[in-house]
């Protein structure tokens, strides 16, 4: 991914926010030159030792995940929040832009083919995505009946990317003096659309010590 220096993020707290905010991401791997992609929603898992990988699954049904059996890297593309920056809200001429965040993750797939681990990797993502809900109401793998759990995980391929480099770019009008910097913020903060309003509270806490 292009990343002029002034947006390169390195910071694994703020990578890692995106990331887990924005977890339905598009995997992508190559077949011959040609890339295939599937939308998931993905689970972060970090290790003691640092290493982290992304767990998902997708329908048998697709033949996209026949390409993780291959010694390949694949990519994961996390898209945060973006808007369209109009150059009205400078105090000096210029053109639009857009302001954006974005994380590119690579790494090797492993395809989960033991039953016992893909129930742990799926009871995992499930608890993951229920962890928000009232415990005696959230949605369980474990309280579903065996032979209906049985049925719906022969529909679907486990498996894990193992991650070996990240990309970040956090594009938030770094190049900007605190004036149109907090201008910027400002007509954001008046637009009706979530995802502009994203981006105005991403820069307010990154470079407003008042906010």
């Amino acid at each position: 991914m292009y990343i002029p220096k002034l947006f390169h993020e390195t910071r694994w707290p703020e990578i890692r926010q995106v990331i887990e905010g924005n977890s339905f991401a598009a995997v992508v791997t190559c077949n011959q030159g040609v890339p295939t992609a599937t939308h998931v929603p993905l689970r972060l898992v970090e290790s003691a030792d640092g290493t982290a990988k992304l767990q998902g699954h997708m329908a048998r049904a697709n033949q996209h995940w026949k390409l993780l059996e291959r010694d390949e890297r694949s990519l994961v593309i996390f898209t945060g929040p973006d808007s369209y920056i109009s150059p009205r809200w400078y105090d000096h001429v210029n053109v639009p832009t857009w302001n954006y965040v974005a994380v590119h993750v690579y790494g090797k797939p492993r395809l989960v083919t033991d039953n016992a681990e893909a129930h742990e990797l799926i009871k995992g993502l499930v608890d993951r995505y229920e962890g928000s809900i009232e415990e005696d109401r959230r949605y369980t793998v474990d309280g579903l009946p065996a032979d209906f759990l049985e049925s719906q995980m022969r529909g679907i391929v486990a498996f894990e990317i193992l991650v070996d480099e990240i990309q970040a770019s956090f594009k938030l009008s770094q190049n900007r003096d605190q004036k149109n910097y907090e201008n910027v913020i400002a007509e954001l903060r008046k637009s009706d659309n979530q995802k502009s309003q994203n981006v105005a509270e991403i820069m307010s806490n990154r470079r407003c010590p008042n906010s």
